[in-house]
Order: structure tokens, then C-alpha cells, then sequence
């Protein structure tokens, strides 16, 4: 997940691990998990998977927590690397400020707390002991890219940040309450009605780890599996959570807190006078110490729109912007990459995987450019996940019309459309062309 210097280095050493003996190098999950938890333990500077015994020690010496919420094994998160964060000659002297916790499951954790995107398989909190979040580190917008957004030059800075929002507390704690969210709609994970009967508050130590543990993405999944058993409609701060900075129109250096690296043209970051160079202090008056601070001040701006209040520097100087949002303004977002996903095609395209014509099949099909267009690139074959199998649609279907709509461009505007506008038990007529002959089909709405 970070972006490692090293990369050379790693390759020469994947090219020597891929010459091992298959046994070798294909241990379990569960073995790779109990593996990672006796390597932390031995080396006894991480506190591991005891966030309790974390705030002890950060209230009895005064330091400010470090709390890193990791799946483990991380199959996809492969750049971030303990041992070179561990050593890593910045990095090392900030961690040793803080009391560090290693979380490797989300049973019991306080969801009051500790929000973020949890279609992430890394996400880092700064905090006090009595609750107060300094900032957040991690983001993510791609399924395996990350140097993009983050780096442990930008982890570094953002610990400096913490740090000295902590010698300042708590002078400055109605500056960080923003930070806080104080509700949530379960206190903890494990009380989400499709959690409740397969999970408890603790990892099963005497029996499957891996079984007992409840994944990152696994609270999204339950959050909207809630609002569709409930016949609710879906509202897009859950489709879209978390909005990606590029959605109005930043692109920020990994390296620093938040510095701009480009502004896009005619977006909201434009309108609102921000330029390459400006780096942003508050946000919506809260200190921003990182990338992921800026998305969670973006993920609280409704849907409909609003205006919050950036604190810019360049240079020596500051001046205050408005960011102004328009509504659904959040709609852009890609969700594609994310685990969540998948759930959502069970409930809205019955297991299909749809992209957009390109401009050379656009024109063989005679279709115009705004009007839609989504190739069936996949299907699922088992379960829920084949309903639209067992409806009739093929692979390379393309849709047309959606319950009436042909102005559905993208599979996630199909998907809200679906989760928004329809329950489970009703049957939508899709139009679609195959093998360049019209043709329409019903296709089931899901749990």
C-alpha cells in the first residue's frame, strides 16, 4: 500500500521466492496469520489486536495512540511492509512517540470511533486516549494501485501533524470535534443483523482465526445489506462513501499532508480558486494531516450539496475558500474497484459485471454516444450471483434500457438506480441488443 523506494530490491526477491518449491511459499491463511501475530509479538513494539490494553498505556504515559486497522494476511496491500516501516530511519523515531496497536479484526471495535472506508484493507487512526482523533492515514481508489495516494513520506508527515496537535491538547479539542462522528448505527460490528448470528466481539483464539474475524468490508456489506432487508432505499453516502479528492477536481502529493499537486478544469477545486502548490490546512475547519483527513470531511458533505470553508497556504500567506457542491455531486465516483461491489451486482444486476461500449462498438451497434450502453462482460454462476444467468442474459449482451431508463451510462448509475428505486422481489424488463438483434428480458431484483 505504501510506496516503497525499494522497488528493485523487491523485485530481485519476488524473483527468488517464485523459484521456491510450491509448498513453500503457499501457506494457509490461517497459518499466515498466526505466523504474523508471533512475529508482532515477539518483536513486542507493536501491541496486537488489543485496543484496550493500548489506551491503558497511552492514558498511563501520556502519549498520543497509533492505531493501524489491517487485514491480515493483506493479500492486496502488499507495499505496505512492517519491517521497513519498523526501520524505516524517518519513520521509526516518529512511532516510537506514540503507543502503537496493530488491529487485525474489527469484532468489538467501536464504530462510534473508528469510521472510514471499509472497502480499504489498511486504514490508520491518530488519536488520544480519551477518544480525540488528531487524523486519519490511508486511502485508497484503485484495487491494487496505491503510490498515487500514499507513501511513507506521507505517512511520516502525518504523524509529525498528530504530533503536534497532541503537545496542543487539549487546547484544541473543539478544533479536532469534527473529526469525531459520535454515532454510528451499531456501536459494533458484530451487532448488524447479518453479522449478529456468525460473529462474536473477539477472534476465536482455540479455534479458526480466520473464520471469527470480521473483515473491513464485511461492516459496509452488513451497513447495506440493513437498508435493502429493511426495503430502504440505498442513499449514495453509502454507494459513493468516502469521496475520492479527484471527485472535485484535486490532485494531491502523496508525499506531504495535503498539498495540491493539479486542479482539473471547470471542477469545484477550480471554481473555488484552488491552484497546484496550495496546500490545505483546515478543512471545513478541521486540521488535515492527510488525504484520507480531506475525504472524510468530503463523506460528511451530504449528497445534496453544500459549501465548507477550506483554510489554504501558499507561501507565506492564507486565505479561507468556499467549496461549493453542488447536488449529486457525488455521482462521478467510481465504486468498481471496490469489494462492495459485488454485493451491490447481487442485488441490482443479478451477479452481472457490465462496462461501457467503447467508441468503435458504439458506432458498429448504431448507438449514440449519451445514450446507454453496458456490455454484459461477465456473469456470476452460483447462487444469488447467477440470477441473471438463469434469467437468459449471455456474456456480451449489451444493455440498452433499464427498467425503463436509457440514460444509465455506467454500471454503478444502473446499480443506484436499482438500489434506490426498486426492492427485492421485483422484476425489471431490460432491453439489450445480442448478436445485433433487440431483445428483452425480466430480470429479478434481490436481497
Amino acid at each position: 500500500m505504501l510506496r516503497l523506494a525499494r522497488s528493485a530490491a523487491l523485485a530481485a526477491l519476488a524473483a527468488v521466492v517464485c523459484q521456491l518449491p510450491a509448498a513453500a511459499q503457499q501457506p494457509t491463511r490461517e497459518q499466515k496469520v498466526l505466523r504474523d501475530r508471533e512475529k508482532v509479538e515477539a518483536q513486542g513494539f507493536w501491541i496486537y489486536n488489543d485496543l484496550q490494553a493500548g489506551l491503558a498505556q497511552a492514558k498511563q504515559t501520556g502519549k498520543p495512540l497509533l492505531v493501524v486497522l489491517r487485514c491480515v494476511p493483506c493479500e492486496e496491500c502488499v507495499k505496505l511492509d512492517d519491517d521497513l516501516m519498523d526501520q524505516d530511519p524517518v519513520l521509526r523515531p516518529l512511532l516510537q512517540q506514540f503507543v502503537c496497536v496493530r488491529q487485525v479484526s474489527t469484532n468489538g471495535l467501536d464504530l462510534k470511533t473508528f469510521q472510514f472506508d471499509t472497502d480499504q484493507s489498511f486504514a490508520a487512526f491518530m488519536l488520544n486516549a480519551d477518544g480525540a482523533i488528531y487524523g486519519r492515514f490511508g486511502t485508497r481508489s484503485h484495487r491494487t494501485n496505491w503510490i498515487e495516494d500514499v507513501s511513507i513520506e506521507g505517512l511520516a508527515a502525518a504523524l509529525e501533524g498528530a504530533l503536534q496537535l497532541h503537545a496542543r491538547y487539549p487546547a484544541n479539542r473543539q478544533q479536532l470535534a469534527g473529526k469525531y462522528a459520535g454515532q454510528a448505527t451499531f456501536d459494533h460490528p458484530e451487532q448488524y443483523p447479518s453479522l449478529r448470528d456468525k460473529y462474536t466481539s473477539q477472534l476465536a483464539e482455540a479455534g479458526s482465526v480466520v473464520a471469527s474475524c470480521i473483515h473491513c468490508h464485511q461492516i459496509g456489506d452488513a451497513e447495506r445489506d440493513l437498508r435493502r432487508s429493511r426495503r430502504e432505499p440505498i442513499p449514495d453516502e453509502t454507494l459513493f462513501p468516502y469521496p475520492h479528492p479527484e471527485i472535485v477536481g484535486l490532485k494531491l502529493d502523496p508525499r506531504k499532508r495535503a498539498t495540491v499537486l493539479d486542479v482539473a478544469a471547470d471542477s469545484i477545486a477550480e471554481r473555488a480558486g484552488l491552484k497546484p502548490g496550495d496546500t490545505i490546512l483546515r478543512l471545513n475547519s478541521q486540521p488535515i494531516l492527510s488525504i484520507a483527513d480531506v475525504q472524510w470531511v468530503l463523506h460528511r458533505v451530504p449528497a445534496s450539496g453544500g459549501t465548507i470553508d477550506a483554510m489554504i497556504a501558499a507561501g507565506h500567506e492564507s486565505r479561507s475558500v468556499p467549496l461549493t457542491f453542488p447536488a449529486d455531486w457525488r455521482l462521478p465516483s467510481d465504486i468498481t474497484w471496490r469489494t462492495s461491489t459485488w454485493g451491490l451486482r447481487r442485488m441490482a444486476t443479478g451477479g452481472m459485471t457490465l462496462v461501457p461500449l467503447d467508441e468503435q462498438q458504439r458506432q458498429q451497434l448504431q448507438v449514440e454516444p449519451e445514450q446507454m450502453a453496458l456490455r454484459v462482460k461477465a456473469l456470476g454462476k452460483y447462487d444469488a450471483h447467477a440470477a441473471a444467468l438463469r434469467a437468459g442474459f449471455q456474456a456480451e449482451d449489451v444493455i440498452v434500457q433499464f427498467d425503463g431508463r436509457d440514460d444509465l451510462l455506467r454500471e454503478a448509475d444502473l446499480i443506484r438506480h436499482a438500489v434506490q428505486h426498486r426492492v427485492a422481489g421485483d422484476a425489471v424488463e431490460v432491453r439489450l441488443i445480442r448478436a445485433g438483434q433487440p431483445l428483452t428480458l425480466k430480470l429479478p431484483m434481490q436481497q
